[in-house]
C-alpha cells in the first residue's frame, strides 16, 4: 500500500464532478421535457389564470432556459430541492425520513451478500468443476435470471403467510411505530441503543426477508466474480510456487490468492452496493418498504418531478461516489494502476 499521489487523486475527483454536473444537466433536461405540468400539480387543474400564472413566476418557469438552469443549481448547491406535491413538505425533509430505510435495508443486503458470495467463489474456483462449483454456478445463474419482485412475492407466501417465520410489509408492526426516538434514522441500531429489544427483533423479523432477497442478486453477481478472479490467480506461478512448499489448498487461498484478488473485490463490492441502493426500489413496492425507492415510486404515480428529480440525483450521487471511493482504493492498493497513471 503506498500514498496516492494529489495529482492523481485530483484526476479523479475531477472525474466525478464532471459526472455529477451531467447528471444534474440530465435530471434538469429530464425536468423540463417531460410532458409534465408541475404548476397545475401545486395549484390544481380548476386554478384560474391569475393563480397559475402566478405559482408559474414563483417557480421561475418563465424565465429564459438558462436562467431556470442557474435558478436549478443555486437551489441544489443550498440543498433546496423544492416541496414535494405528494407530502408538501420540502424535498429534502422527505428524502431524509425515507433514505434511511433504504440505506439500512441495502447494508444489511450487502453484507449478507459478501459474507456467502466471497466464500462460495472462492469455494467454487478451489474446487473447479466438482459439484460444489456445478451447485454455485447454478445459484449464480437463478440469482442473475429470476426477478427480485417473483422473490419477493413467493417469500412473502411461503416464509410470511405460510410459515409465519417473518414480518409481513412494512419496516415494523403498526403499534411499535413511534416508539423509537430516530437517532441514526437506521431503525435497528436506534431500538439497541435505546434499549428495546422487542421493537428490534420486530424490526429485524420485517426487515430479513426483503434483505435476503436482495442480497441474492448481489451475491449472485459476486460469486461468479470471486470465482472468475479466483481461477485466474490459481494459475499464476506465484501459487505452483506456494503448492511446490507444500502449502494447502486453503492455506493458498487465504494467504495468497485473496490478498491479490482484494482490490478487484472492493469494486465489484462498490458497485454491488451502489446496485443494491438503485435496485431497492421493486423490493420496497413489494414490502411496503418506505424508502426512497417507494417515495420516487408514489412520486412517479402523481408527476411530482421535484421528487423524482431530487431521488435521481441522490441515488446517482451516491452511485458516483461509491465508484470513485472504489477507484481510489483500487489506486492506493494497486501498484500496476499507479504505473499505468504516470
Amino acid at each position: 500500500m503506498k500514498e496516492l499521489s494529489v495529482a492523481e487523486f485530483g484526476r479523479r475527483l475531477a472525474h466525478l464532478l464532471v459526472s455529477l454536473f451531467i447528471l444534474l444537466c440530465v435530471t434538469f433536461v429530464i425536468g423540463r421535457v417531460l410532458p409534465n405540468d408541475p404548476v397545475g400539480a401545486i395549484v390544481g387543474e380548476l386554478a384560474d389564470p391569475a393563480a397559475y400564472a402566478a405559482m408559474r413566476a414563483r417557480l421561475g418557469l418563465d424565465l429564459p432556459i438558462y436562467q431556470q438552469f442557474f435558478l436549478y443549481l443555486n437551489g441544489l448547491a443550498h440543498g433546496d430541492f423544492g416541496t414535494a406535491v405528494l407530502t408538501g413538505n420540502p424535498v429534502s425533509s422527505d428524502l431524509a425520513q425515507a433514505f434511511p430505510a433504504t440505506f439500512e435495508l441495502a447494508t444489511l443486503a450487502v453484507i449478507i451478500s459478501t459474507f456467502v458470495g466471497v466464500p462460495l467463489g472462492l469455494t467454487a474456483a478451489l474446487f473447479r468443476d466438482s459439484w460444489i462449483d456445478k451447485v454455485a454456478r447454478v445459484v449464480a445463474l437463478v440469482g442473475h435470471s429470476i426477478p427480485v419482485f417473483w422473490f419477493g412475492i413467493v417469500g412473502l407466501v411461503i416464509f410470511y403467510a405460510g410459515l409465519n417465520w417473518v414480518g409481513g410489509p412494512g419496516r415494523i408492526d403498526v403499534f411499535y411505530e413511534g416508539l423509537v426516538t430516530p437517532r441514526t434514522g437506521l431503525l435497528l441500531i436506534d431500538s439497541l441503543l435505546q434499549g428495546e429489544s422487542e421493537i428490534f427483533w420486530n424490526a429485524l423479523g420485517h426487515i430479513i426477508l426483503p434483505a435476503v432477497i436482495l442480497a441474492y442478486a448481489a451475491m449472485a453477481y459476486i460469486t461468479r466474480m470471486t470465482r472468475s478472479f479466483t481461477l485466474e490467480q490459481l494459475s499464476q506461478d506465484y501459487v505452483i510456487a506456494a503448492r511446490a512448499k507444500g502449502v494447502s489448498p486453503t492455506g493458498t487461498i487465504l494467504r495468497h490468492v485473496l490478498p491479490n484478488i482484494a482490490v478487484q473485490l472492493i469494486t465489484i463490492l462498490a458497485i454491488s452496493y451502489g446496485g443494491l441502493l438503485e435496485g431497492a426500489v421493486v423490493t420496497e413496492i413489494v414490502f411496503s418498504w418506505p424508502g426512497i425507492g417507494q417515495y420516487m415510486t408514489n412520486a412517479l404515480m402523481i408527476g411530482d418531478m421535484n421528487a423524482i428529480v431530487a431521488g435521481t440525483i441522490i441515488v446517482g450521487f451516491i452511485f458516483m461516489l461509491l465508484n470513485f471511493l472504489a477507484d481510489v482504493a483500487y489506486a492506493v492498493f494497486d501498484p500496476r494502476m499507479r504505473e499505468a497513471a504516470r
